[in-house]
């Protein structure tokens, strides 16, 4: 049960996992609503309805909306492109036991009267030490951001199995349109997420060894604080409505009896959306007095993604208008979704006129909007999934009365609760107040928003009476029930644990209404590796763009390293809310040493045969590529962390420009002497690195051991000479910003040159045991890549903690 790796069963406890979660959430809400009903209640008190608050928006959005979504993604996805798994199993199951632990760490606050009571967005000061001095910030900090680890894994994950290994013959123009939206949702995650991470980092450590990077006294701004979480939090909805998206668009086509209308648009409009949902982030900040030709262009992109919005639903009425649509619960939710989602869109628009912003900005007509937004636009897809995918994991029919019961239940609930609040909003009723006093034209509004509620909460109970009765007492059907075309649809039904008995080589996008016989081909083992080693699980690897059969990957089978591992980093979570740093050193210690015995187990130290791949001829093992699957793993994870260190750099140049003097006077003039000679040092090191992977496909073994202990000699050289640099120049992490900021920078890439020390210590040891060499030299190449990394982005960090301040005093 813990050692289970693969996808399916992974992506089973992400969607029920997310589900707990969702409940929990709900019962919250109710909580809310209940204290709302009345003006003058009492039944919570301002303490526990802000803990309320705070817990409902952080499950929904950190527990809720993203992992499920993930989840589902990690269900589907391999299905859908026509493979047995994801390409790194392993880390599917690494990042499921990180999400369930900071959920447990965050709701294990409850035990010590601890809870978050500052609101899900956490707002600076007002979560500052001086303002919120217990653990309850704390436990938000480090649950959200342990819980972030998963989802910046999961994204890694995704981007890599989409791009690499769907089945021979499905081009870039061929992939499900769920899988484009997976894809683009993937690296929002990868560039979005990292610069909420850091905020968090920033305030956890300013609360706990006193870094000013948010207090105005020294040099900060909370101002910071908002725009690093709303950086990653405007395209978090974009996270959370794509993939929902992506579920209405696979599914749409299916009832409508007809192919998506405007593939290639759909395409370009889910791009543009990922694309142009990281210029919207001051669209939650209009009232912060940001100048008002800022104001203006920020208004613009706000209004502008909602044309990519709008071709995606007009996609879909044109699908539904050129085909012979037919009714079904999952149709039902999907016309719900595109009510409430439109709702939803118009509002939005209406908010990114600043004058009206400025008129509800903090108002319950934002918490309608939200809600008309996220849970039309998300619940109401998943709920149709739910039916839609049912009968690919049980095997059996949903019910075709309970289900419509639920959702009219749901669809008018929702509804009822809060189409009021946009009035309520629009004559003043603020957000996040515990009580109003009466006779201000609330009182009725906010009675039948309660009501609503519960009707809403009625209708998912009834929701999971049906799934549950789904399973014990639906009746068998034949697979493919719904006539579908996609690749998921040709396995039998309940699928198998390794998904298919042959990969299928696909000639269009709807491959199973081109070729009805496909599945029997599939299962008949006509297709490729359809011979395969049942003693290993082996799937293809396919270029990029044309999906040509390249390698063959050998994955990982069953362990129980993952949850050893997640364990293991759980304690450095938990030792640092426990202000105990020795423990959270043991951890993070450990969790390293856990990820290099998970490291040791992959690799061969012998040549692998080369796979049969019929048409395609002999295909090689992936041990022998040079850009194995772990170095497209490497590159998309070191994308993540780059953004993470421009976000780091963006603070320092943001505090630049609001500070009255940055740096301060008695900083400017560190001398460049040990710098430079660190930097001299880094390049060194980085260029042994290098020269070893070349000597390793040259098969001079001896040469690259000694060139890779050269990189480690020289990574430590550079972190003694960085030090005495930041010694030598007197500036202090806690009397001012600048100091606090030039030591994280420079303690980021120390953090950074330890990792590619311990990485060229460990390929040292793979040279000497035989796993490195010149027939399987992929781990040199990541060892190479991770320190040209390093390299480039000490280069930025050089010139903007070293250089920069002597040209500013100069």
């Amino acid at each position: 049960m813990f050692t289970v790796v693969n996808h399916s069963t992974i992506g089973l406890r992400f969607i029920i996992t997310g589900f707990v979660f969702f409940l929990i959430g709900g019962i919250l809400a109710m909580w809310i609503r209940s204290q709302l009903t009345f003006p003058g209640n009492d039944l919570l008190d301002h303490k526990t309805y802000a803990e309320a608050f705070t817990m409902h928006g952080t499950t929904m959005m950190f527990f809720f909306a993203v992992p499920i979504m993930e989840g589902i993604a990690v269900y589907l996805l391999p299905k859908m492109i026509g493979t047995r798994d994801l390409i790194y199993p392993r880390l599917s199951a690494f990042g499921y036991w990180c999400y369930l632990f900071g959920g447990i760490l965050l709701y294990s606050s409850f035990l010590f009267d601890a809870v978050p009571d500052g609101g899900w967005f956490m707002y600076v000061p007002l979560n500052s030490a001086q303002f919120s001095p217990g653990s309850n910030v704390d436990f938000w900090l480090l649950g959200v951001t342990f819980a972030e680890i998963s989802a910046v894994a999961a994204g890694v994950e995704l981007i890599v199995a989409i791009l690499k290994t769907r089945t021979s013959g499905m081009t870039i123009n061929r992939m499900p349109l769920y899988a484009w939206y997976i894809l683009v949702m993937a690296f929002m995650i990868v560039f979005g997420f990292p610069p909420l991470i850091l905020a968090s980092i920033l305030l956890e450590i300013e609360r706990a060894f006193g870094l000013p990077f948010y207090d105005t006294a020294l040099g900060g701004d909370p101002l910071l604080w908002q725009h690093l979480f709303w950086i990653f939090g405007h395209p978090e909805v974009y996270i959370i409505f794509l993939p929902a998206a992506g579920l209405v668009t696979t599914m749409l086509p299916t009832f409508a009896r007809h192919p998506i209308v405007g593939y290639n648009w759909v395409v370009m409009a889910v791009i543009a959306t990922g694309f142009l949902s990281f210029g919207l982030w001051v669209h939650h900040m209009f009232a912060v007095g940001i100048p008002l030709l800022s104001l203006a262009f920020f208004s613009a992109a706000s209004m502008a993604v909602a044309i990519p919005t709008g071709i995606q639903v007009f996609a879909w009425i044109a699908t539904l208008w050129s085909g012979r649509p037919v009714m079904s619960t999952p149709m039902l939710y999907i016309f719900g979704f595109l009510f409430i989602f439109v709702l939803g869109g118009l509002t939005g628009v209406m908010v990114a006129l600043v004058p009206f912003d400025w008129q509800v900005h903090d108002t319950h007509f934002i918490v309608a909007h939200l809600h008309y937004v996220l849970f039309g636009g998300m619940v109401f897809p998943l709920f149709a999934a739910f039916y839609y995918w049912l009968p690919l994991l049980s095997g059996r029919e949903p019910s075709m009365h309970l289900s419509r019961v639920a959702f009219w239940t749901i669809f008018i609930g929702f509804n009822v609760t809060f189409l009021p609040m946009h009035l309520t909003g629009l004559w003043g009723m603020p957000r996040r107040v515990y009580t109003y006093v009466p006779g201000l034209g609330w009182d009725l509004l906010n009675f039948i928003s309660t009501v609503g509620g519960f009707i809403s909460a009625i209708g998912v109970a009834i929701l999971m009476v049906d799934v549950i009765t789904h399973f014990v007492a639906g009746k068998r059907v034949k697979p493919n029930v719904w006539n579908a075309g996609t690749l998921e649809w040709a396995m039998p039904t309940p699928v198998p644990p390794y998904n298919f008995a042959s990969q299928p080589h696909v000639e269009s996008r709807e491959p199973l209404w081109k070729n009805p016989d496909l599945a029997r081909e599939i299962q008949e083992g006509r297709h490729l590796l359809g011979h395969a080693d049942v003693a290993r699980r082996e799937i293809l690897m396919t270029s990029i763009t044309h999906a040509k059969p390249q390698a063959v990957v050998i994955l990982r089978g069953n362990t129980v390293v993952p949850l050893i591992a997640a364990g293991l980093t759980s304690l450095f979570f938990i030792g640092f809310l426990a202000k105990l740093y020795w423990l959270a050193a043991i951890g993070a210690a450990a969790s390293l040493g856990a990820l290099l015995v998970w490291a040791w187990q992959n690799g061969s130290r012998h040549d692998l045969g080369d796979v049969d791949g019929g048409a395609h001829g002999p295909l090689p093992v992936h041990h022998k590529l040079s850009l194995t699957p772990g170095w497209w793993g490497t590159l998309f994870a070191l994308l993540a962390d780059g953004t993470l260190f421009i976000s780091l750099i963006f603070a320092y140049f943001y505090l630049w420009t609001v500070s009255p003097q940055w740096p301060p006077a008695e900083y400017r003039q560190a001398s460049l002497g040990l710098p430079l000679a660190a930097f001299a040092v880094l390049l060194l090191a980085g260029l042994a690195a290098i020269l070893a992977e070349v000597c390793i496909r040259k098969l001079r073994s001896g040469w690259a051991q000694a060139l890779y202990a050269t990189a480690a000699v020289s990574g430590v050289l550079f972190i003694v000479l960085q030090v005495l640099a930041l010694q030598g120049s007197g500036v202090s992490a806690k009397e001012h910003a600048y100091g606090a900021l030039i030591h994280t920078i420079s303690g980021f890439q120390i953090v950074h040159v330890v990792i590619a020390i311990v990485m060229a210590l460990f390929a040292l040891l793979r040279v000497r045991h035989g796993y490195l060499h010149r027939t399987r030299p992929g781990e040199g190449k990541v060892v190479s890549l991770f320190w040209q990394y390093t390299m480039l982005q000490w280069l930025l960090g050089f010139a903007t903690i070293h250089a920069f301040p002597s040209v500013v005093g100069g």
